[in-house]
């Protein structure tokens, strides 16, 4: 059997996630306003045109594992390098200065990620899992949560701190106090990074993170419409069109 991270997104929003996913035959997204990511359940072209459906003429998404020469009826807009990385050795710890965040706070959240760019933040990303802050002053100066969770596994995600705050260990902190929970629910860590963020993979293995794979995050584009057979066919893919 396939392991849960070799597809993290099939994984997710085929299990732990289904809630959240809207699907369409042999392809899956999150809502528009949760996250840009989708994921096909194998390399078929019938499944990317799924896809293509889900996404609408013209639509882009974010898909893990992409390579560097598209399905039919995509383009890739970019390709970022990077890395899946396993926290099974992560050394957890709750935090005391830590504090949980919910809806009211997710408008300095996105404030914080738009001066830090730890990678997409959206208005209901919040919904994946638990995000946990930390604050100085009353301002939120550190962040960090949750995003794919295939089964027995749950990705950290938002690592980021205030550029001011940098230097002083909330990164570690904040990854160290989200995997508590991650291993509280009895899963296993784990998270993705860009490959040229050497900073933060050299923080994560100190904490206990070591490499699975590389991996080639992508943002895709459909180019060429399909007919809409798979629409009529997936009660799911009729609602779309209101998650686009």
């Amino acid at each position: 059997m396939a392991h849960p991270l070799d597809n993290p997104l099939w994984s997710a929003l085929t299990g732990p996630q289904a809630h959240l996913a809207v699907r369409n035959g042999r392809s899956a997204r999150y809502p528009a306003d949760v996250s840009p990511f989708a994921a096909v359940a194998d390399g078929s072209q019938g499944a990317w045109n799924d896809l293509a459906l889900l996404a609408g003429e013209g639509g882009t998404v974010g898909v893990a594992a992409a390579h560097r020469e598209p399905p039919s009826g995509w383009e890739l807009v970019e390709a970022t390098p990077g890395v899946q990385m396993d926290g099974s050795g992560l050394d957890v710890g709750t935090d005391q200065e830590a504090v949980r965040l919910g809806p009211a706070d997710v408008p300095e959240m996105l404030d914080l990620v738009a001066r830090t760019r730890p990678g997409p933040f959206l208005p209901r990303t919040i919904v994946l899992g638990t995000y946990l802050g930390i604050r100085r002053g009353g301002l939120l100066v550190g962040m960090a949560g949750e995003r794919m969770r295939p089964p027995g596994w749950g990705e950290i995600s938002a690592v980021c701190t205030d550029p001011a705050h940098r230097g002083q260990g909330l990164a570690g902190r904040l990854v160290r106090a989200v995997g508590a929970v991650i291993r509280e629910r009895g899963d296993v860590p784990f998270l993705h990074a860009a490959a040229s963020n050497g900073t933060g993979i050299r923080l994560y293995e100190h904490l206990g993170f070591t490499l699975r794979r590389k991996l080639l995050f992508g943002a895709l584009r459909v180019v060429a419409p399909y007919p809409a057979r798979a629409a009529s066919s997936d009660p799911a893919a009729r609602a779309a069109s209101s998650a686009r």
